[in-house]
Formats: C-alpha cells, sequence, structure tokens
C-alpha cells in the first residue's frame, strides 16, 4: 500500500512540476497564461475530488464488508 502511495505521490509531484515548466517555457499574455493555469488547477482539483470521492467509496464498502464478517462471526460463537 505504501508503494502504491508514494508512487502516486511521485506522479503528482511530476506533474506540478511538468506543468509548471510548460506554462513558463510557452510564450503567451499575462492574462492567458493566468487563464490557462487556473484553468489546469481546476481540472487537477476536480480529478483529485474525483479521485478521493472513488477511494471513499471503496473504503466504505470494505468497512461494510468487515462489519458483515463480524456479526457472523458474533452469531456463530453465540450458537
Amino acid at each position: 500500500m505504501r508503494k502504491i502511495l508514494a508512487f502516486v505521490a511521485g506522479a503528482m509531484c511530476g506533474a506540478i512540476v511538468g506543468a509548471v515548466a510548460a506554462l513558463m517555457l510557452t510564450p503567451s499574455s499575462g492574462d492567458e497564461m493566468r487563464s490557462e493555469t487556473r484553468k489546469r488547477i481546476d481540472e487537477i482539483m476536480d480529478e483529485g475530488r474525483r479521485a478521493a470521492a472513488e477511494r471513499r467509496a471503496e473504503l466504505e464498502l470494505q468497512l461494510r464488508q468487515m462489519q458483515r464478517r463480524d456479526e457472523v462471526e458474533i452469531k456463530t460463537t453465540r450458537e
């Protein structure tokens, strides 16, 4: 699990560094650059929110499954 998280964190850092480098090397006006930067930041934030929501749903499902297993184990030990 830690390897996956480290990979994701590294990929995100690389994406950020790449985006900043692209912005700095691209010839454009200040207003255009600000507009593009805002657009990219919004896209990244939306993607992060979607990923967080998906992960939360996965974890909630795992929690419900574990709770059901515990209920079954409690019932079988009582009988």
